[in-house]
């Protein structure tokens, strides 16, 4: 009786502040239950569960097959991810990684011709550039371990879209003429992605029976609706037709893995983001512990961007250098994170100069690259929270699909290092660390986090190749100054990831002014432009819902950049 009374003049105090403060913009509506992701269709097949009582992970699921089916340029079944978890109940933080793994016939030099030399293309399209999927089985562990539905009812969003069709929309398009050539070069992908071996007009309803299928069984199977089976004997037999090197026990061992998230402080914040595989949690950490020692908030923006720079400049150097999967090399972690190695960082940070790059390592220049993952969050009534990023890789993946299966292949083998100290499609070099080995899984950007502070929580993630780790760190910084969920996701970005050595950034995030001091410090600065405009697929789609622990409300965001939607109830 006394916990009512309590909760009846809580509601009541939120109602009067509402009353006091006028009305609350859109966006930012006082709820019990949050969801922000890429697609509209996914974000309300997400929240219909949530309103049928199902919790973040059902809803986690019903979102993450909806997107497999909707937005085939960004993720799917056959791609990878990793779904960071709070559980109210438990009080835990869990990692699921459900990332590629490298088949096992896989080898280091796999993608090098006869002279030892990349060969263009090879790791970024067709069966030889997959790794073997982790979203179907990271779906069915979530219901087994999580979630309170069925897997059937979690995928019956997904099911629907993929039999009955949808409307796609003009990001469809704009990814498949990127990717319309290669496309063309698998019939099976021209089928089911092209309309008569075209770019389909946007609005053309796009069915795909045979990932319903897939889908079906999945949900009747579970892990063996994918892994073994009808299923798997169509993926591989499809994969090896085309001289790929799948294999029926690659599927068969695939496993997901709980991993412990990166936990660290800010200032007043306690972030949480994901371990390796993913390099985001620690190059948060290393940036975020060289910046706490100055107060960002006194000084001016072209300083507090040089100050920035040089701290990502250095732990994407350490990214480069040390990371990788975590279950085949040992990861200094307690070094990287420790006093004394960011305290060296730190004093290496000159406030009047830049640090060329070239004085880190002397890796040669590499370009900038990258353009589409897929990212949602999650806050439900009971208190639990999933931030989750997936990819497929590039837009479309290996632009290859197995005969039979619906089923669009990622082409994450090109996150490998396919030769030490040459970049892949991203621009990210990598060291022996994140070299090829049969049933390894790559290093990745994705960076899928939680935020909180004595006042609020913020669920947050984007896509975004190689400035993944770079959005959610302006995005933390910004939520440390108390900047709304709308401000946050609409924050003009900029970016530097050690190599090339420049700053890139994004049309309006610097005045004349500002791009002067910063070259008078000794940066090189390049404006980037999307080419299809509003920064899509450059500068991010970030997705964040924030929950006020004062007065329980929540408020949800999506990118304007991208035509995500975010609901509140």
């Amino acid at each position: 009786m006394k916990n009512s009374t309590i909760l009846q003049k809580a509601r009541l105090f939120s109602c009067l502040l509402v009353v006091l403060h006028g009305p609350v913009q859109a966006g930012e509506i006082t709820t019990t239950a949050g969801i922000a992701s890429a697609h509209p269709l996914a974000t309300k097949a997400g929240m219909k569960i949530l309103r049928q009582g199902g919790n973040a992970f059902d809803a986690a699921i019903a979102i993450t097959s909806t997107l497999a089916v909707v937005e085939p340029y960004s993720s799917g079944l056959g791609g990878g991810g990793f779904w960071l978890l709070y559980q109210k109940k438990t009080n835990k933080y869990i990692m699921i990684d459900g990332r590629e793994k490298a088949p096992l016939a896989a080898t280091r030099d796999m993608y090098l011709d006869k002279k030892g030399n990349v060969e263009p293309g090879k790791s970024m399209q067709g069966a030889l550039a997959s790794g073997i999927p982790g979203v179907p089985a990271a779906m069915v562990y979530l219901a087994r371990h999580y979630g309170r539905f069925t897997l059937n009812k979690n995928l019956a969003h997904a099911v629907n879209y993929a039999r009955h069709g949808y409307r796609i929309n003009k990001t469809y398009r704009l990814y498949a003429k990127l990717r319309l050539k290669a496309l063309r070069k698998n019939r099976e992908a021209a089928r089911i992605f092209l309309n008569n071996n075209e770019v389909p007009p946007e609005g053309y309803i796009l069915k795909q029976p045979d990932l319903a299928k897939t889908l079906e069984n999945i949900s009747k199977n579970g892990i063996n609706g994918f892994y073994s089976g009808k299923t798997a004997k169509a993926l591989v037999n499809g994969v090896t037709r085309a001289q790929g090197i799948w294999s029926m026990q690659d599927l068969a061992q695939y496993q997901i893995v709980e991993r412990k998230p990166v936990i660290f402080k800010y200032h007043n914040n306690r972030i949480i983001s994901a371990s390796p595989p993913s390099s985001g949690g620690i190059a948060l950490a290393e940036t975020l512990g060289i910046l706490e020692a100055y107060n960002l908030g006194k000084i001016d923006k072209p300083a507090k961007i040089h100050l920035v720079t040089e701290s990502m400049r250095r732990a994407y150097a350490d990214r480069a250098r040390f990371m990788g999967d975590p279950d085949f090399i040992s990861i200094p972690t307690q070094w990287l994170l420790g006093k004394k190695h960011i305290a060296s960082w730190r004093n290496s940070i000159r406030l009047d100069e830049a640090t060329p790059s070239e004085f880190i390592s002397d890796v040669r220049e590499t370009g900038i690259k990258g353009l589409d993952t897929t990212h949602f969050s999650i806050i439900d009534k009971f208190g639990n929270m999933v931030s989750a990023t997936l990819s497929i890789n590039y837009p479309f993946g290996a632009c290859f699909v197995p005969p039979g299966t619906g089923v669009l292949l990622n082409d994450e083998m090109d996150d490998f290092s396919s030769k030490p100290g040459v970049p892949n499609i991203y621009g990210l070099v990598g060291a022996e660390a994140n070299s090829i080995a049969g049933g390894k899984r790559p290093l990745s950007s994705m960076s899928p986090t939680f935020i909180e502070n004595k006042d609020r929580i913020a669920v947050i993630g984007t896509p975004g190749g190689s400035r993944i780790i770079s959005m959610v760190l302006l995005g933390i910084l910004e939520f440390a100054d108390g900047k709304t969920a709308k401000e946050i996701v609409g924050k003009r970005r900029y970016h530097h990831q050690y190599l090339p050595d420049f700053i890139m950034y994004e049309e309006n995030a610097l005045n004349k002014n500002e791009a002067s001091r910063l070259r008078e410090l000794g940066h090189t600065l390049k404006q980037k432009m999307s080419p299809y405009g509003g920064g899509l697929g450059v500068y991010g789609n970030m997705q964040i819902v924030i929950l006020n622990r004062k007065d329980g409300s929540i408020t949800a965001a999506s990118d304007p950049r991208g035509l995500g939607l975010s609901i509140v109830k």
